[in-house]
């Protein structure tokens, strides 16, 4: 299937757009979302920063886009933002039998899967990190040397391991609520063990406080949680980020936010420092 564009809406003088082409890397149509903003917009011969966006369960590609009011200092700031989906789709592509949400479809974890049934379409590690940015630069004016990556929720846990284990391809991560150690809880075992399989050490490669303890690179982060999260306690448990930042010496700012919980009412309250956060950082690279 061609690279086809779903629809296109100007935005603060910028566009707002959405995609849909066949994936390779996850054998199945996939969506995925593009903010473009206003100097390309008025026909500028420019290459812009990047910067993706990973959602959380039971999200697609749009979420982010509609409700988290990112566009208007996206366009002041120069800075190009994409939006994948957060699994594959489509008849052929497994879902859990039981309609769970926190496995199967909206539920892909940013992991390759190489457990059957869901190694041949659950590879969205590779999809984000290897076949999604080649993509982009083939058609948009996306300059690779300028990535940096941040997420929410499972797509907050996405982002602080991609960006770990390849701190060459990304000047900084920061989340709204991650899964920070998904080896520690229920959300995190229950996808791990589907995808990964039985061994716990397979585990390891995709959980951000394991990596941070062994990181041999550092890299900028930011991460922002609510109090009042009604995952926090269960699933979330920020505190192990930060007890294995501070033992590694790893650049953590950690903002405890009074009274907040997990929606888009969050993560749009905040969502500017985040970007002014990356585009401090992706502005000062040649």
């Amino acid at each position: 299937m061609a690279f086809e564009q779903i629809s296109s809406i100007k935005c603060f003088g910028g566009t707002q757009s959405r995609y849909k082409h066949f994936s390779t890397t996850c054998i199945c149509e996939m969506t995925f979302s593009v903010f473009l903003p206003e100097q390309l917009a008025m026909g500028a011969d420019l290459q812009l920063p990047v910067l993706y966006w990973l959602s959380g369960l039971t999200c697609t590609d749009e979420n982010f886009v509609q409700k988290a009011g990112f566009q208007r200092l996206a366009s002041e700031l120069g800075l190009i933002v994409v939006a994948p989906d957060t699994s594959p789709r489509g008849e052929a592509v497994p879902d859990d039998p039981e309609g769970a949400y926190d496995i199967g479809l909206g539920a892909g974890f940013y992991v390759d899967a190489t457990e059957e049934p869901w190694n041949k379409h659950y590879n969205m590690y590779s999809y984000v990190v290897e076949e999604l940015p080649e993509l982009l630069q083939r058609h948009f004016p996306v300059d690779l040397n300028k990535q940096s990556i941040f997420g929410h929720s499972m797509g907050g846990h996405g982002a602080l391991t991609i960006a770990l284990k390849n701190p060459d391809k990304y000047h900084s991560v920061s989340a709204f609520a991650p899964i920070c150690s998904p080896v520690n809880c229920a959300w995190g075992t229950k996808a791990l063990k589907n995808y990964l399989g039985e061994d716990q050490d397979a585990w390891q490669h995709y959980d951000a406080v394991k990596l941070v303890k062994n990181a041999t690179r550092p890299i900028p982060m930011l991460v922002d949680q609510g109090s009042a999260d009604d995952f926090l306690k269960d699933q979330l448990k920020p505190e192990l980020l930060v007890e294995a930042c501070s033992a590694a010496g790893m650049l953590l700012g950690f903002n405890q936010r009074d009274g907040y919980d997990h929606s888009y009412f969050f993560i749009s309250s905040f969502i500017e420092n985040h970007l002014r956060f990356h585009h401090g950082i992706l502005s000062m690279i040649v």
